[in-house]
């Protein structure tokens, strides 16, 4: 898996880290960090402190994993954002489904 993934000590939270390009070619390795070995989450959230790009397919990998697991987890974040990509992020709207900072 080309993207790393962390659990809290607690088990309740994931942090999925992004690299520099978060585009289609990270279709299933993302997919496969948000649902395997998930039961217990209640909080997910996103690093893109090394993401220096992102397409539209990025955009709608986030927005399936918060369709796919929205009733399971409570919370959904996205942090260390570049600043280009926060741009992105805030002109899609993302902040009205994700915590951004």
């Amino acid at each position: 898996m080309s993207l790393d993934r962390e659990f809290s000590t607690d088990g309740k939270e994931l942090t999925i880290f992004v690299e520099q390009k978060f585009d289609f070619s990270k279709v299933q390795d993302f997919r496969f960090a948000y649902t395997d070995s998930v039961d217990g989450i209640d909080s997910i959230v996103i690093n893109l402190q090394k993401t220096e790009y992102m397409d539209s397919s990025a955009l709608g990998m986030l927005l399936n994993m918060h369709r796919t697991l929205g009733e399971q987890v409570s919370s959904f974040k996205i942090e260390k954002c570049r600043p280009q990509v926060l741009k992105i992020l805030l002109i899609a709207c993302f902040d009205k489904k994700f915590q951004i900072s």
